[in-house]
């Protein structure tokens, strides 16, 4: 950092396996990978191909190569997987991953249904050779999996090998943990990390307010995903309690209790003037 503050949170070091931020690269040239790794490689730990872009994306393998001398590890998001296990091509997929030289995938199951144990078989057979994350949730709004079908697959999937599994919320933030307005489902959320460690799941929460609810409840090392690349810093802030949002989260009680007495104090001072 720039300079000392006290009270300021401590972060893991990269690589690190507790607050992990992945970005979400829906398909930045090489200049603007090269712009953001300058200024947020040194607080991104994965990056996400979102979707199917890396399909489309101009000049990948150079994308890729810029992520890693970065010390920043690329994958291929979940619906490419799903785009190929569709077609009956995981064993190509596969070779997909290993020509890109990938260490990280993602086995999803979003946008089609796969039944679980197969699921779990693809998940095992995959982290004899690399990393995996395995999402958890439907992309679409209109299906709702019950909070113990969401516990019993997050369990599952780690016991069959994942590293992280993510609760879906889609880059838009408004469906899987969350509803339809972008506000989390509070009860879903308890209900799985009552009996899953926070630790082992990476929640998607591209919208701020979203960032700011999971920092609140789980702290400044709470894995987070889906971040757009110019979110980056200000979510590293919202982290350390360098804005409004979280400034007295981090600071001792007797200091934040004192601010916010001085701050009631002259709100009413203010009502009274006006």
């Amino acid at each position: 950092m720039n300079f000392n503050l006290t009270f300021i949170p401590k972060r893991s070091e990269k690589p690190r396996n507790k607050g992990v931020t992945m970005m979400m690269d829906k398909g930045l040239g090489l200049r603007e990978t090269e712009h953001f790794i300058e200024a947020s490689g040194h607080l991104t730990d994965i990056v996400k191909f979102g979707f199917g872009t890396s399909y489309v994306t101009k000049n990948l393998e150079e994308k890729i190569a810029m992520y890693k001398s970065a010390g920043i590890r690329p994958y291929f998001g979940g619906t490419l997987f799903e785009a190929f296990y569709a077609r009956g091509k995981f064993n190509e997929y596969k070779k997909v991953i290993d020509k890109f030289k990938l260490d990280l995938v993602e086995v999803s199951d979003g946008s089609i249904i796969i039944p679980h144990d197969e699921k779990c078989q693809l998940i095992h057979e995959l982290s004899k050779d690399m990393t995996v994350m395995s999402e958890v949730g439907s992309k679409d709004s209109g299906i709702l999996i019950s909070p113990a079908k969401w516990v019993r697959n997050m369990k599952g999937e780690l016991d069959a090998g994942s590293w992280k599994v993510i609760a879906e919320g889609r880059e838009a933030g408004n469906v899987g943990v969350f509803r339809p307005n972008g506000t989390a489902h509070t009860m879903l959320i308890n209900r799985i990390i009552a009996s899953v460690k926070p630790e082992d799941i990476l929640w998607e929460a591209p919208q701020k307010n979203q960032q700011v609810w999971f920092i609140k409840l789980f702290g400044a090392e709470v894995n987070l995903g889906n971040i757009a690349p110019n979110d980056m810093i200000p979510l590293e802030c919202l982290r350390l309690g360098l804005r409004g949002d979280t400034f007295f989260d981090f600071l001792p009680k007797s200091y934040a209790d004192r601010l916010k007495q001085v701050n009631d104090e002259e709100d009413e001072i203010d009502g009274d003037d006006n």
